[in-house]
């Protein structure tokens, strides 16, 4: 199927709440929280520069993830028209190549904005708009794989962002264990990718993209999952507990038990769960991630 091939539509011009939707806001949080877990982690006051804070957040969010948004939108509108016709896209409420301008102008935006951060957080911003399009967009696509389109996402939504807010506000490289933290909360997000895959198994399946609930099955890629995301968590305890934070270590483990709890509710239907899990114990790991922030925000140890 070619965009051709998508329902005619007599509009010239988009639906200004087609566009909402298609930019999908209720993605935003997840980049928007991890550049705030950077900023605290980086030890620096907030308060210093509330400009970089507020800037960022509207960068990580509504801008590259808003952009990302909109070029998977374009790439996969041939998916949607099997799995949700009436997506933006598919349903001709955004017609034409419309769905393409709007992706690469909200690209254009996003490297302008990020060229205010410095080479820091315009570098981060550069590969986070590349990583987008790799993910989405012919002949790299690696959309299609199960393994590396999570992981690129998971570090794109968690890594990259939380990098970011920590290097524009110590205007410089992390420390270390900023480095550490952000990249396992990135691998454990490859699991929330997972989950976040069930919802086009069809579409998937009948369009060659390869994601793990396609080649492993539903039960198989929910345990996977799981166990992607328990791992890193104690990966985390362990360190705060090597830095002397036993109580910042202890609030993850609560909140780890916390989602062990929900994924026993999720393995016994994977299918219908997934949803709830992506509302439920996606917000436990993401408590994790700024108790883990906070924990680290003192210690002041150079890369």
């Amino acid at each position: 199927m070619s965009v051709t091939d998508l329902p005619s539509s007599s509009r010239r011009w988009p639906d200004p709440l087609a566009v909402l939707t298609m930019i999908r806001p209720i993605t935003w949080f997840p980049p928007m929280w991890a550049y705030l877990c950077g900023v605290v982690s980086s030890g620096v006051a907030p308060g210093s520069a509330p400009g970089l804070v507020l800037l960022g957040v509207v960068l990580a969010g509504p801008l590259v993830c808003g952009m990302s948004q909109a070029a998977n939108d374009w790439c996969d509108r041939e998916v949607d028209a099997i799995n949700e016709p009436g997506r933006p896209i598919p349903s001709g409420r955004i017609p034409g190549r419309w769905g393409l301008w709007i992706a690469l102008a909200m690209t254009v935006v996003s490297l302008l904005v990020g060229w205010t951060f410095g080479p820091w957080g315009f570098g981060a911003t550069v590969v986070g708009v590349v990583a987008a399009w790799a993910y989405s967009a012919e002949p790299v696509r690696l959309k299609r794989s199960g393994w590396w389109g999570p992981g690129l996402v998971g570090l794109c939504y968690e890594g990259l962002p939380w990098f970011t807010g920590a290097a524009v506000l110590s205007v410089g490289a992390p420390a270390w264990p900023v480095i550490w933290l952000a990249l396992l909360y990135s691998i454990g997000a490859h699991g929330i990718m997972t989950l976040n895959d069930f919802k086009a198994l069809e579409g998937d399946r009948q369009t060659g993209v390869n994601s793990l609930p396609v080649t492993l099955g539903p039960e198989r890629a929910a345990r996977l999952a799981c166990w992607v995301m328990a791992l890193p968590q104690l990966a985390v305890i362990a360190a705060l507990v090597q830095w002397d934070r036993p109580l910042h270590a202890l609030g993850v483990a609560a909140v780890l038990v916390a989602q062990l709890a929900a994924m026993r509710v999720l393995l016994r239907d994977p299918r219908a769960k997934a949803p709830w899990y992506n509302g439920t114990g996606v917000v436990l790991y993401i408590t994790g991630m700024m108790i883990s922030a906070f924990a680290i925000r003192t210690l002041g140890v150079s890369p």
